[in-house]
């Protein structure tokens, strides 16, 4: 008879910490962890002065939020709504010229040689080392010397161009513009900026919703920018308008239902953005990953 040697049971494929239910529940606290500010300010919305101050800001008691947004409406002729407008002008017009130029930038760098052209590119990376904190000085000096402080063009245009943004359109522009469409173009007669508008940027599109996605982010919430460029209360937009009426809050408590309502209604705009775009935006993300 020949000796059987004992099976070994083999090693255990996942621990508790790997399970499911141990994933699900990790997310499950990491989102509230990240949607607890979000649900105190809609809570908090509904509060006068007197129940915010109170700290009893997550529960519905004393509801008065169509009061907040009557005086949101009422408080300096309107000036809250002109502020919203403001920042719709800023993020929405910078963000879309912003994501054309990135585009186009990383279509040609990705497609044309030429001389110098990744030592152009690294001085193109190199910008994006430098924050944009260190910049705020020497542009209010440029836009003083040709005029445009205290304007819109003051905030629109040093926003127009993004080296981020440069970068990662030469990513899309590599990983989803084949060189052959763009050769059959060319063969069929189409000159350099018909094969960019009718192939290359259709091809990119996910591209350009993500870096519009990423720069109307960034120029909603700028407040640094227009803190050095604007005087005029009726060119601020809501992060500088929201941030004055904090300041006088402390001496006016009257202004904490204004601050907290009105940065409610300043989250719709980027919920919106991300809702209606986040099928373009997922398909950028998960570009390159199946082939």
């Amino acid at each position: 008879m020949s000796a059987t040697t004992p099976t070994r049971p083999g090693p255990r494929r996942s621990g508790p910490w790997l399970s499911k239910a141990a994933v699900n529940g990790a997310l499950l606290l990491s989102a509230c962890y990240m949607l607890f500010p979000l649900v105190w300010l809609v809570t908090a919305a509904t509060k006068d002065a007197g129940g915010l101050l109170g700290g009893n800001a997550f529960s519905f008691e004393g509801f008065d939020l169509g009061g907040n947004l009557a005086r949101l409406a009422e408080y300096g002729d309107g000036v809250y709504f002109r502020w919203y407008l403001n920042s719709l002008l800023y993020a929405g017009g910078g963000a879309l010229v912003c994501s054309f130029v990135c585009i186009a930038a990383g279509y040609a760098f990705d497609t044309y040689d030429f001389r110098g052209k990744e030592k152009l590119f690294g001085v193109v990376l190199m910008g994006v080392l430098v924050p944009s904190t260190a910049l705020a000085l020497p542009m209010y000096l440029l836009a003083s010397k040709t005029g445009v402080v205290n304007s819109y063009w003051a905030v629109l245009v040093p926003v127009l161009v993004n080296p981020f943004g440069v970068y990662l359109s030469r990513v899309f522009c590599a990983g989803y513009i084949p060189g052959e469409a763009l050769e059959a173009a060319r063969i069929d007669g189409a000159g350099e900026l018909r094969t960019f508008w009718s192939i290359g940027l259709p091809m990119v599109m996910p591209g350009l919703v993500t870096v519009f996605l990423f720069q109307f982010t960034a120029i909603w919430n700028n407040f640094f920018l227009p803190l050095v460029m604007l005087s005029d209360q009726q060119l601020f937009p809501l992060s500088l308008g929201l941030y004055a009426w904090n300041s006088n809050a402390h001496a006016e408590p009257g202004f904490y239902p204004l601050v907290v309502t009105g940065s409610l209604l300043a989250v719709v705009p980027l919920v919106v953005a991300f809702v209606s775009l986040q099928r373009h935006w997922k398909a950028g993300l998960t570009a390159g990953s199946v082939k």
